[in-house]
C-alpha cells in the first residue's frame, strides 16, 4: 500500500505558520486538499494558500478564533459543504506564556489553557458527526513532551498538553465503534519562529539532553501527521508518537 491522500479533506488549524504550515504543505504533497486556519496572520495564510493551490490541490484560508466553539462548528460546515466531506482534522493550534509558578499571571494561566485545550474540544466536538456520517475519520492533536515530563516555567502549558493527550484517549474510545480514529503527536524541540527566539545556551542544553543531539525541524513532525492522516495508519489509534529526538524517552 502506497501513502497517499488522494480525495482526502483536511482541516490544520493554525496551519500559517511553523509546524502548521508545514503539515499542511506536507497533506497536500501527498494529495490532499486542505484548508487551514489562522488568527492573525491573513498575509501568512494567503502565503500557504498559494503554496497549495501550486501543488494542484484546493485550499481553504479561514479565519477563525480557536477557542470559539461557534466558529468551529461554522468552519466544519463550510469543509462539508464545499468539498462534501471533512475527513482529517489536525489541531495544531497554541500559544505559550511561560512563568515560574509563583509569578504565572492567572491570565496567563486561563489564556494557556484555553486557547491550547479548549480548541481540540471544539474541533474534534464539531467534526464527530460529519465523520460519523462518512464512517470514518481522523483526528490528529499536537500535544508536546512537556505534556508527557513536564518543564520548569511552563506549567500551563504542559497542564494544557497533558490534557490533549487525556481527551484524545477519551475521544478515541467513544468513536472507535465508527470508525474514527484519534491519535497525539508529541514533537520535542522543533526550530520555528517562536522556538529561534531562545537564547543560544538554552538551545544549546535543549541538544545536549536530546539523544540524537540536534533539534527537529517542522517537516519531521508533518510527516508522522501525515502517516496518522492516511490509511496506512487504519489500525491505530489512542496512540501517543513522540517527534523528539529521543527527550522523553
Amino acid at each position: 500500500m502506497n501513502l497517499t491522500l488522494e480525495d482526502k479533506t483536511c482541516l490544520v488549524t493554525g496551519g500559517s505558520r511553523g509546524i502548521g504550515k508545514a503539515i499542511a504543505i506536507r497533506l497536500a504533497e501527498f494529495g490532499a486538499d486542505v484548508a487551514i486556519t489562522y488568527a492573525r496572520s491573513a498575509d501568512a495564510a494567503e502565503e500557504v494558500k498559494k503554496e497549495i493551490e501550486g501543488l494542484g490541490r484546493k485550499c481553504k484560508s479561514i479565519q477563525a478564533d480557536a477557542v470559539d466553539l461557534g466558529r468551529a462548528e461554522e468552519v466544519i460546515s463550510e469543509i462539508v459543504d464545499d468539498w462534501g466531506s471533512i475527513d482529517v482534522i489536525v489541531n495544531n493550534a497554541g500559544i505559550t506564556k511561560d512563568n515560574l509558578i509563583l509569578r504565572m499571571s492567572e491570565e496567563q494561566w486561563d489564556d494557556v489553557i484555553t486557547t491550547n485545550l479548549k480548541s481540540v474540544f471544539n474541533y474534534s466536538k464539531a467534526a464527530a458527526k460529519p465523520m460519523m456520517r462518512n464512517r470514518g475519520g481522523s483526528i490528529i492533536n499536537i500535544s508536546s513532551v512537556v505534556g508527557i515530563s513536564g518543564n520548569a516555567g511552563q506549567s500551563n502549558y504542559s497542564a494544557s498538553k497533558a490534557g490533549i493527550i487525556g481527551f484524545t484517549k477519551s475521544y478515541a474510545k467513544e468513536l472507535a465503534s465508527r470508525n474514527i480514529r484519534a491519535n497525539v503527536v508529541a514533537p520535542g524541540y522543533i526550530l520555528t519562529d517562536m522556538t529561534g527566539e531562545l537564547d543560544e545556551k538554552v538551545l544549546q542544553g535543549i541538544k545536549d539532553e536530546t539523544p540524537l543531539g540536534r533539534a527537529g525541524n517542522p517537516e519531521e513532525v508533518a510527516d508522522a501527521v501525515t502517516f496518522l492522516s492516511s490509511d496506512m495508519s487504519s489500525y491505530i489509534t489512542g496512540e501517543v508518537i513522540r517527534v523528539d529526538g529521543g527527550m522523553a524517552m
